[in-house]
């Protein structure tokens, strides 16, 4: 007995073990979120209903500035582009009461310098709010948030306006700038930026090298600040360059920015030519449009890496 079973016990020990089952494959999902995110036949249709909101106004003013105000205000309402575009567009940019290219090229200075001064300064106070210590200093950014908080420039309207008047400004482009040229929203996003974006030890290495001050706001945190400065910077040049209130108080008809060309367009005869008025408004937005065409991936960028963090 132990003879023959020996060999069996050799080849069941030679033999190889088992093979383990090889696990499932999970088929892949058919949505490219894999399933987590898909969107449902009602987020398309939302996405879409919102989409269509938001173009249609651009639509609605191109069709309009194409035609003629008869049409413009008949019904039913007409929805296609006519064909009178750039004959409206060369009456606009030529008729001598609006002084529309003069309004354009005010407001490109004016908010040109107003950006680049909201950029600059926000970042420097910014960084020194964040990373330098000194006296004063919760109490000055709380100032900086009151004025968030409180409307100064409706309520400093007229203090502003006597102070262009004494200082003979009145009619002046430096007496539209001034007021703007730093805001509080500007410091409290830089501010924050700053704290999360750039370290202290970086600072502190910095300094052992023998950088400055500015220095080290030059070559460490502008660098670092780039998203949130195109998005401040966007912002800053939508806002001045649909400001109406403060320009129309102290420019007058001859030398108005690009809202008040707009507006002269308006009230240039005695009933309003909506296609001019639509014509000057589609003129005005260029400008934005462009920047949004060259900067838009560094807006969208800025936007989401400041949620990140």
């Amino acid at each position: 007995m132990s003879t023959a079973t020996a060999p069996r016990d050799q080849a069941t020990a030679a033999a190889p073990p088992p093979k383990a089952p090889k696990p499932k494959r999970r088929k892949p999902s058919s949505s490219p979120a894999g399933g987590i995110l898909a969107p449902t036949m009602l987020t398309r249709l939302g996405l879409a209903g919102v989409a269509i909101l938001s173009i249609f106004p651009l639509y609605w003013m191109i069709v309009i500035a194409s035609r003629t105000t008869t049409d413009a205000s008949g019904f039913p309402p007409a929805l296609l582009p006519g064909g009178n575009l750039g004959e409206h567009i060369q009456e606009a940019l030529t008729n001598p009461e609006a002084n529309l290219l003069l309004g354009l090229r005010n407001s490109l200075i004016i908010t040109g310098t107003v950006t680049i001064s909201v950029v600059l300064l926000s970042t420097l106070v910014g960084f020194a709010f964040a990373k330098l210590r000194f006296r004063g200093s919760k109490v000055l950014m709380g100032t900086v948030l009151f004025s968030m908080m409180v409307p100064l420039q409706q309520l400093g309207i007229v203090p502003l306006y006597m102070v262009m008047v004494e200082l003979g400004w009145l009619d002046t482009l430096q007496a539209a700038i001034l007021p703007f040229l730093i805001n509080g929203f500007g410091v409290f996003l830089m501010r924050q930026y700053v704290e999360q974006s750039v370290p202290d030890e970086i600072i502190e290495a910095a300094r052992i090298d023998g950088a400055s001050t500015l220095g080290i706001w030059w070559r460490i945190v502008l660098p670092a600040l780039r998203p949130a400065m195109v998005v401040l910077g966007l912002l800053t040049f939508m806002l001045n360059w649909n400001e109406f209130l403060w320009p129309f108080m102290v420019l007058s008809d001859e030398n108005p920015t690009v809202q008040l060309a707009i507006r002269q367009i308006s009230t240039a005869t005695w009933s309003a030519d909506l296609s001019m008025v639509f014509t000057g408004t589609l003129i005005s937005i260029i400008p934005i449009a462009i920047l949004f065409v060259i900067f838009g991936r560094q807006i969208v960028h800025g936007i989401m890496e400041g949620s990140g963090k």
